[in-house]
């Protein structure tokens, strides 16, 4: 663990008091990104795209915009004190602070080791699960938050749990208009006419992505076209595929989806997942 303004500190040291507004009312923003070790030093995947995700959920909660350098300083000073082996999570976390004090807001990050996902990158089988709201939803109500990665994260957690109730392994939400839009903790994409696709971000709510930018990045500078559109579950067994892309898990193919099989081409998913960095 690392405090901003105290750098690191030991894991069981006090951070939050009782009244921190991201405890009681989940005000505030985070971000995650894996972390690995590459020649005996620990690095953090596609830190600037995820500091950007995370500068723009603070502003859209008018919360002060994270300071990317101090931040910065933050994570190498974690970094430098992690040793462990394997994968990890850094979670960047920001706070609006105490109700009922003007300490300020509450800035802090995590290291954590990564659950093995060696098995979910294999393929996983998924059911779709209603979100409640339309495809366009957030095109007018910026206050319902869409896009932006906030501590409220309980619905996520319960669908995790519906996932398992179900015998699956994870779970895509749709829309009440019946469109795929994305997972709890993953963005949705999906190969077809020789092109990636993934949702579009415009009025549906569904965080952007910070993996599946970067495999769009690489996509396009391999004269592969990209585009935004929106898919119903029936049209993916006629695609080339569909994978669930994390920055943490990876990127993990669909192999069935409400019971239905769905197409998987090994060499298209080994290409995402190497662009990825994975």
């Amino acid at each position: 663990m690392a405090v901003m303004g105290r750098g690191v500190v030991p894991r069981d040291t006090p951070l939050l008091i009782a009244d921190d507004l991201g405890f009681t009312r989940g005000d505030g923003c985070f971000d995650a990104a894996r972390v690995t070790v590459v020649d005996g030093r620990a690095r953090v995947d596609h830190l600037d795209r995820h500091l950007a995700r995370f500068r723009r959920s603070a502003s859209a909660l008018e919360l002060p915009a994270p300071d990317e350098d101090d931040w910065r300083v933050l994570v190498d000073e974690a970094l430098d004190a992690w040793d462990a082996d394997g994968e990890a999570v850094l979670k960047l976390v920001l706070t609006r602070g105490p109700e009922h004090s003007d300490r300020g807001v509450s800035a802090l990050l995590t290291i954590t080791a990564a659950p093995d996902a060696t098995a979910a990158r294999a393929g996983v089988r998924a059911a779709t699960l209603g979100r409640g709201y339309a495809s366009d939803a957030f095109a007018s109500a910026p206050w319902l938050l869409g896009g932006v990665k906030t501590l409220s994260y309980a619905v996520n957690v319960a669908a995790r749990r519906e996932a398992a109730r179900r015998g699956v392994d994870e779970v895509v939400f749709t829309s009440s208009d019946g469109f795929l839009l994305e997972g709890p903790t993953a963005g949705l994409l999906v190969a077809a006419d020789d092109q990636l696709w993934t949702t579009p971000l415009e009025g549906t709510g569904v965080l952007a992505s910070v993996t599946i930018e970067v495999i769009m990045d690489a996509a396009r500078a391999d004269g592969v076209a990209t585009r935004f559109a929106l898919f119903r579950p029936g049209d993916l067994p006629d695609t080339d595929g569909a994978w669930l892309v994390s920055a943490v898990r990876g990127v993990l193919p669909l192999r069935e989806l409400d019971g239905v099989p769905l197409p998987h081409d090994p060499e298209i998913t080994a290409r995402l997942a190497t662009a990825a960095g994975f």
